[in-house]
């Protein structure tokens, strides 16, 4: 029984050993490949990076409404004023309701 175990263990052993020598896989060779064409894909102009030239076509009052607008989306909102309610009878006098 003993013995057949061992015999057993020793094959098991040497089928991993064997297999972890194996090549890579084909996964492994495309490893990173649908990253790269998806970038490349993305790119518009691959040869942007050497036009140094300055970008123009954008005049100086849209420009400044554009900075603006940007600046103004950063503060905080202002709050609106509720509308006062009156609650009472015609003949008696009320206060003016405001909720908090």
């Amino acid at each position: 029984m003993a013995r057949t175990a061992l015999t057993i263990l020793i094959t098991l052993f040497s089928i991993f050993l064997m297999s972890a020598c194996a090549g890579p896989t084909r996964l492994d060779k495309n490893y990173g490949r649908s990253f790269k064409e998806a970038r490349v894909n993305q790119t518009l102009d691959p040869e942007a990076e050497k036009n140094l030239e300055p970008v123009t076509g954008l005049d100086g009052k849209a420009a400044q409404t554009s900075i603006e607008k940007y600046r103004r989306a950063f503060e905080p909102a202002r709050e609106i004023p509720q509308p006062m309610v009156q609650i009472g009878s015609q003949g008696a006098p009320s206060t003016p309701y405001q909720p908090k």
